[in-house]
């Protein structure tokens, strides 16, 4: 069974081990390496906890956890998701798309995901999520990395849960 829930302080420590991994996964397309202790930059999952308009979500599989969501933007018009993971056992199980649809309709409205396009998985999981969601009705382009111009641009999808 899947499960979707915000992430309370007792998660943070199975947060920072899922955190580490994404990032790990993460570095193929952005470059980034970890820091003297092994570790990479936890920056916005620092900030779910934190942070107002930010949130942090638990994906566990049969009680197993094998993702997050972070959130930004829940105190403004358009809310961002802003790092989403599952774990690759975890992958092509419909685990991605039904967590990520679930993120997105616990808080309608207007939303963005960014994704690099040189991430075929991500390419197809977030339009198939845009479509499962907002069926037809949402947009896509391509954007700058604010502060990385050695990188493509993201690709950025926009919907309406």
């Amino acid at each position: 069974m899947i499960d979707v829930a915000p992430a309370t302080p007792a998660h943070r420590d199975v947060l920072d081990g899922l955190w580490q991994l994404f990032r790990h996964d993460m570095s193929e397309f952005t470059g980034e390496l970890p820091d003297a202790r092994g570790r990479y930059r936890s920056e916005r999952l620092d900030a779910a906890f934190t942070d107002p308009g930010w949130l942090a979500y638990l994906v566990t599989l049969d009680a197993a956890p094998v993702g997050f969501a972070v959130v930004r933007g829940l105190d403004a018009g358009e809310r961002v998701l802003n790092s989403y993971f599952v774990v690759r056992a975890a992958r092509g199980r419909g685990v991605g798309i039904t967590a990520a649809a679930r993120v997105l309709r616990c808080h309608p409205g207007a939303w963005s995901v960014a994704f690099q396009d040189a991430n075929a998985s991500a390419v197809r999981l977030w339009r198939r999520v845009a479509t499962e969601v907002a069926d037809a009705d949402w947009t896509e382009e391509h954007r700058a990395v604010p502060g990385r111009p050695e990188l493509p641009p993201d690709t950025w999808i926009s919907l309406s849960a």
